[in-house]
């Protein structure tokens, strides 16, 4: 056998081990007491109280929508940030194409309505009294 397949085998030989050691460990001096209190969850030492199934607004799922597809863009215009040598004015243009999309995306977000966070009637008060003036 050659030494790099010496070095492979100990290597999962050494991660197999430890592995090991872990799981011994954790139930050598793991706690084995059962108790109604031990099937309860919690969460950072808080008792849960209530039901878990919560109706939210369509708009939380809507924002996290948003942050997704805008964290993403952030993502790769630092990609091309950093490759912006080697890109050149090809690269270039290719990003600006890429931000006039997200732009016009976001403005039809805007004109559509999809950022308003207020209900429907508060808006109504809002536009009133926008009219009316001081």
């Amino acid at each position: 056998m050659s030494a790099e397949t010496w070095a492979i085998a100990v290597y999962v030989l050494a991660t197999f081990a430890i592995i090991g050691i872990m799981l011994l460990g954790s139930w050598l001096l793991g706690g084995r007491a059962w108790g109604r209190a031990k099937d309860e969850p919690f969460e950072s030492g808080v008792l849960g109280a209530g039901s878990t199934r919560l109706r939210l607004s369509a708009k939380f799922y809507l924002v996290a929508m948003f942050f997704v597809i805008f964290d993403l863009e952030a993502v790769y215009l630092f990609a091309w940030s950093i490759s912006v040598r080697e890109s050149g004015w090809p690269g270039f243009v290719e990003a600006l194409i890429f931000i006039v999309i997200l732009i016009a995306s976001l403005v039809y977000l805007w004109r559509i309505g999809a950022l308003e966070w207020a209900p429907e009637g508060r808006r109504k008060i809002a536009q009133r009294a926008h009219t009316q003036g001081p």
